[in-house]
């Protein structure tokens, strides 16, 4: 090799390693992010190449599996090796944490993975690919202890040279994706765009760079929103030096912000999915409310709703003000022209104390009922669905929960799911609580939607929102109605009826209500003292057709404070005992005591919170019954009944209250005979006594 060839040779060797160096070999199409490893194989043809994105999320190119394991997930732990103790990596990635799919085959696949509740890259030491009925690890790689991960690069704010340009501190979130936060701008240009190029300075040797729409028509007007622009065809951030604002026709410079050259951020692999990210301010752990387009208020203020159209899905954020233990529910109508829950498709979003994580769940209404597992108002998982609402990111902040997701304009799902029309379309929204199970139970009258709400989730620039969510004051404590008792009764009558609002069952029991409840005696449900070893008689009037779950309360005495045994597993009925109202058929249950539907239904339309007892408040009902005749329950109290029981609807949890089970002698009856004989022989003794001293 010849002097000239060794010095052109040293110098591409010179070139790209200063290029590496740089960082310009991220410009590249097959940047990734950090080199994690390869896969090893161990079984079942795992082949892919690992590399980390971001802190939570790892790319694998070509993953390669026979897809033949009968258990099969992407494993992590922070363990020195795979082993049982390490938790599944969903994938795809719609598929919940505690559901997971079963990895299927792969030939030569790329693949993201996201790490599930808010696990980081730092937190783990391996990926596998691991078996978990055998305990195989069929493939993994081990993550280095100094691994340096992709990170979103903070820039300052756009400089304010015109037209009232200015913004929040500008984020390179992946090496395409630029989010610009509280962005103002007059819209006075006359041929304004997002322009990026090289050089110290913006100059007319630019490139035009769409909208937050995808769209090249000039700028118009911001007012404080949050916005996310995407580079154009394959630039990338690395491959310029600044971000304007700039007027083509005019060649002047509102505004613009440097690039740095020593960035370290995320390949642009479809990982950044919030657009825009309204919950993201990297100058405050506590982002403050700003008007952003398209929002609109619902329930007085109490409920904001965001969207943005994102190609074939729209991404909403849902904002309300409720306590921890509440959820917000908004979607599509289920009657055009008007606000009807009845075959409504709504989202349901929230804070799940059991899990300790937000919630955007998709529901389908097919009866204003209590989920059953068949019918109701049911997450669309419950009843053989699919929860086609991708959460995105949660938050609570003052009082106010808020969830982003995104969700299909269309879907595969015609029965449990409706399409959103690109056109206005009638929405309803509702505020209520979250029962045991992390899932919606009733709201109340006032807590919901009555009027035709309109939305096109297509449109842009809809500005009705104020600053009311923010402004409304918590509701105080409200105290409950005198908790009701009887005792000394062998007959009883069941029917249906109000919760009462704030007042009645949540506040006595501590537990969300459905809307209805037991009344027995016509009391909301009382306390009930009975005796062991006496029969007792329940006339029931819940309902008795299994075909409408809306009038289907089949009444039983069971240990546990939820009921629903119809709707629970064999596993969870195992767990519960039951006394009375069931029997069994080759093995399966079913409630003996179901009669005609009998309701205490309400006679005004103002809040029950307003009256002071239920007394008073149960001047307000008037009893409706259907035709038919009612059931019957007759127990007969055993020796070994626990001292708490429960009067319990089969069908629906949370429907009754307690049963206090004593012995013979303590009951108010003996009690009442003993003080009697007790007034007999002290009247008794009193008297001899006189006699005795009358005689001396």
């Amino acid at each position: 090799m010849d002097a000239k060839s060794q010095r052109v040779i040293s110098g591409l060797l010179l070139f790209a390693l200063a290029t590496l160096q740089l960082g310009y070999a991220r410009n590249g199409p097959n940047y990734y992010g950090t080199l994690i490893g390869p896969l090893q194989n161990y079984a079942h043809g795992i082949k892919g190449i690992v590399y980390a994105v971001d802190d939570a999320t790892m790319f694998i190119k070509g993953f390669s599996y026979d897809g033949t394991g009968p258990d099969a997930y992407f494993w992590v732990g922070n363990t020195s090796q795979p082993n049982p103790d390490g938790y599944i990596v969903p994938y795809p990635e719609s598929d919940s944490s505690t559901d997971p799919r079963v990895l299927e085959a792969y030939n030569h696949a790329d693949i993201i993975l996201r790490l599930p509740g808010g696990k980081r890259i730092r937190d783990i030491k391996w990926l596998s690919v691991w078996c978990r009925r055998f305990t195989v690890d069929f493939g993994d790689v081990i993550i280095p202890q100094d691994l340096k991960v992709p990170k979103l690069q903070v820039l300052p704010e756009f400089s304010r040279l015109a037209h009232g340009l200015r913004s929040g501190n500008i984020s390179i979130l992946d090496s395409k994706t630029i989010y610009i936060p509280n962005l103002h701008y007059d819209g006075g240009g006359p041929d304004a765009y997002f322009w990026v190029g090289n050089g110290s300075e913006p100059s007319r040797f630019g490139i035009k760079v769409p909208n937050e729409m995808g769209s090249l028509a000039p700028l118009r007007g911001y007012q404080g929103e949050d916005i996310e622009i995407v580079l154009p065809g394959n630039l990338t951030v690395y491959d310029i030096n600044w971000l304007a604002v700039w007027c083509v026709e005019y060649r002047h410079n509102f505004g613009h912000v440097l690039i740095p050259r020593d960035l370290d951020v995320p390949p642009a692999l479809g990982q950044t999915k919030i657009t825009p990210p309204w919950w993201y301010n990297p100058t405050s752990s506590t982002p403050t409310p700003k008007p952003v387009s398209n929002c609109k208020e619902m329930l007085e203020g109490r409920v904001q709703v965001m969207w943005q159209l994102m190609g074939e899905d729209v991404q909403i954020r849902v904002s309300g003000r409720i306590k921890e233990d509440q959820y917000v529910a908004f979607g599509l109508s289920g009657r055009e022209g008007q606000a009807e829950m009845i075959g409504g498709d709504v989202v349901v979003i929230g804070y799940d104390n059991r899990t300790g994580k937000f919630i955007a769940e998709d529901y389908y209404m097919s009866d204003f009922a209590q989920c059953d597992g068949k019918r109701g108002v049911c997450p669309d998982k419950r009843v053989g669905g699919r929860n086609d609402a991708v959460f995105v990111h949660g938050e609570r902040n003052n009082g106010i929960t808020t969830v982003t997701y995104t969700r299909p304009l269309r879907t595969n799902e015609p029965v449990k799911d409706r399409m959103i029309p690109e056109k206005e379309t009638s929405v309803i929204a509702a505020i209520g609580h979250l029962n045991a199970r992390g899932e919606a139970n009733a709201h109340e009258r006032f807590d919901k939607t009555t009027e035709d709400i309109r939305i096109d989730f297509t449109s842009s620039n809809v500005h009705e929102c104020t600053n009311s969510l923010y402004n409304i004051p918590d509701t105080p404590e409200i105290e409950s109605w005198i908790p009701a008792v009887i005792t000394n009764q062998d007959t009883f009558s069941a029917k249906i009826g109000p919760t009462g609002s704030k007042k009645g069952y949540s506040r006595i029991t501590g537990t969300p209500s459905w809307g209805i409840a037991w009344y027995i005696n016509d009391l909301l449900i009382p306390e009930i003292t009975v005796v062991r070893g006496r029969t007792y008689t329940f006339i029931v009037e819940g309902g008795n057709d299994p075909a409408n779950p809306a009038k289907y309360h089949p009444f039983y005495i069971t240990d546990s404070p939820e009921g629903g045994y119809g709707q629970k597993t064999e596993a969870q009925q195992m767990e519960q005992k039951v006394f009375a109202g069931v029997k069994y058929d080759d093995g399966y249950p079913y409630p003996t005591a179901a009669g005609r539907y009998c309701e205490w239904f309400r006679t005004t339309v103002d809040n029950p919170d307003n009256y002071e007892t239920f007394k008073s408040f149960f001047k307000t009902l008037e009893l409706k019954c259907d035709q038919g005749e009612p059931g019957k329950l007759v127990w007969t109290v055993e020796k070994d009944t626990p001292d708490l029981v429960y009067y319990q609807c089969y069908t629906h949890n949370h429907l009754g209250w307690k049963i206090n089970v004593v012995d013979a002698y303590r009951s108010q009856g003996n009690i009442n005979r003993i003080s009697q004989v007790m007034s007999v022989f002290t009247t008794f003794v009193t008297s001899i006594i006189a006699l005795l001293l009358f005689s001396r």
